[in-house]
């Protein structure tokens, strides 16, 4: 059985998964809008959103460093404000976001896309802001794409090691997450304990991705 660390780390990793899905959704459904109907569709933009799928994620957790801990670039501001991302739950958070948010974001725009500039036309031309197009048309028919990036978002997210360690820590107890709690044992040689906490990561996983399926249109037999 799991011993008290590894129960500890699966329900800070639950919180986690409550805590980040709904940042997913919301951040997911305004990027797209940015990308893809923007008045400008900044390219800056979508090379950042888009930054963590290619980029090695310790390297993007040691910018984060860089950036908010204690003694990075925003640290000393933050701390005055009471904010501090390192060794705590906000910079496990905030890794899990980063994260995920690109599958989020471009499985969405991809739907949109799909959508074609005629239906964005129509929209306005019946007297729909651009904006409001936007959230009444649009989201409304690509809502299952959003669905499922952010499920997507979310599985991607409760697997992050390398953002995590840099900001989280890795403190037994406080900043370990489940797949933290994994890497653990096997570097301690608890091979037991990973192998049970690798199934019960796993199969939420499976989970989610059964649930995308779900959310992915039926091909239609014609013939």
């Amino acid at each position: 059985m799991p011993d008290d660390s590894a129960w500890a780390a699966l329900r800070l990793s639950a919180w986690l998964a409550v805590t980040v899905t709904p940042a997913y959704v919301l951040a997911g459904a305004w990027l797209a809008w940015a990308l893809e109907f923007g008045l400008r569709r900044p390219a800056w933009l979508d090379i950042l959103v888009t930054l963590p799928i290619a980029f090695p994620p310790v390297v993007i957790g040691f910018g984060l460093l860089w950036l908010l801990g204690r003694q990075g670039l925003l640290g000393p501001w933050l701390a005055r404000l009471g904010i501090d991302f390192v060794f705590s739950f906000a910079g496990l958070w905030l890794a899990a976001f980063i994260a995920g948010l690109p599958l989020a974001v471009k499985n969405l725009q991809t739907a949109l896309q799909a959508q074609g500039r005629d239906l964005h036309e129509t929209a306005l031309d019946l007297g729909c802001r651009p904006l409001a197009a936007y959230w009444r048309v649009h989201l409304p028919i690509a809502r299952a794409a959003l669905a499922g990036g952010v499920l997507l978002a979310l599985a991607r997210g409760m697997g992050e090691v390398g953002i995590s360690l840099m900001l989280g820590g890795n403190i037994l107890g406080r900043t370990e997450t489940l797949s933290l709690a994994i890497f653990n044992a096997v570097s301690g040689g608890d091979y037991r304990q990973a192998a049970m906490l690798s199934l019960c990561l796993g199969a939420f996983c499976l989970l989610l991705f059964g649930l995308v399926r779900c959310f992915q249109p039926r091909s239609r037999n014609l013939s």
